[in-house]
């Protein structure tokens, strides 16, 4: 049995009260930040640790973006530039999207060398004037179409070195003037409007296999739940209007935008409609009361995490020294 969400761990190495929750509540995957990140044998150790508590190859996963959202960092590996970079750096779009791609690719190399699959990239979110600045560099464009052509590039550069992409912040949390970390934004921006800018990439690119929730409240779809808990915003919005049936897993559960005990929350983002349900902190009395409100992976939750495990192994061949070259060359 595998149950509907996704966890964190505490520290570099997997403790053994964590393997004991590992085994019993069966996560369909966990999640690395920075406290779980040593040296390169370390982060293969610990994901060795957590497939040998599950039993199976679980997916592991990481937000490696580059720019201010990058876990695994010097001296072990190279510093990858914000989204916003690409566009700034190159003459042409093709040519943005090619370093987009390259860049994606180099971070794939190091994930998988690791023992990481899933990176929750690529950003999505289309920057907005006046927003808070917890998108900012972390989109590629202040265009809507820029925006989902470097976001394609990036997870085809992900796909290529086989680890799997996930699109974030579906529908869209580049126009929130809060810090979902903190706050529950709220847009009062048009259905109109919210089709022709933050919809339009995630529409582009609907046929990824993973995405991620905002925690936003969109007044013209549903004024009294963010997107996350929103059986409207999910149904309507982001199976219908964008027309994304990859698995869905909600952004990280214990952010403030969000409130009500850890088993509601997954209880009411499972009853929306979301896939999976995601817990960073590694606080494991919270991921205890999540598991309780995560059922067990079924029916098209479970078709849709199969397709987009079946894609973890289509390698490409690629050199990693001569690719870090020329992204280095780039970039200069």
């Amino acid at each position: 049995m595998t149950r509907a969400f996704i966890c964190g761990l505490s520290g570099v190495a997997l403790l053994p009260e964590e393997a004991d929750f590992l085994r019993d509540a069966a996560p369909w995957g966990v999640i690395l930040f920075k406290r779980n990140i040593g040296a390169r044998e370390d982060v293969r150790r610990l994901g060795d640790s957590v497939r040998a508590a599950l039993g199976r190859n679980a997916p592991v996963l990481v937000d490696q973006e580059g720019g201010r959202v990058q876990r695994l960092c010097a001296p072990h590996w190279r510093a990858y530039p914000a989204a916003a970079t690409f566009e700034r750096a190159a003459a042409s779009l093709e040519e943005a999207e090619a370093l987009a791609r390259l860049g994606a690719r180099l971070i794939a190399h190091d994930l998988r060398e690791v023992g990481i699959t899933v990176d929750c990239l690529p950003v999505l979110d289309t920057a907005q004037e006046g927003a808070h600045d917890v998108i900012g560099a972390r989109a590629y464009s202040r265009d809507p179409e820029r925006v989902a052509r470097l976001g394609r590039a990036a997870a085809e550069g992900l796909l290529s070195g086989g680890v799997l992409p996930v699109m974030k912040h579906i529908p869209g949390h580049g126009r929130a003037k809060a810090d979902s970390h903190l706050e529950l934004p709220i847009v009062d921006a048009s259905l109109a409007e919210l089709e022709a800018v933050d919809f339009a990439p995630f529409a582009a690119n609907r046929d990824l296999p993973l995405g991620m929730t905002a925690h936003v409240v969109f007044t013209a779809i549903d004024a009294r739940a963010p997107a996350t808990l929103s059986k409207t915003v999910v149904e309507q919005v982001i199976r219908g209007r964008i027309g994304f049936d990859g698995l869905l897993m909600t952004d990280d559960l214990s952010m403030k935008a969000l409130s009500g005990d850890f088993r509601s929350r997954a209880e009411r983002a499972i009853a929306a409609g979301c896939d999976l349900v995601l817990h960073c902190d590694g606080d494991l009395a919270e991921a205890r009361a999540v598991a309780e409100g995560a059922p067990e992976l079924a029916g098209a939750s479970l078709r849709r995490s199969e397709a987009a495990l079946g894609q973890l192994d289509a390698i490409e061949d690629f050199n990693p020294v001569d690719g870090a070259r020329a992204f280095e060359l780039a970039l200069a």
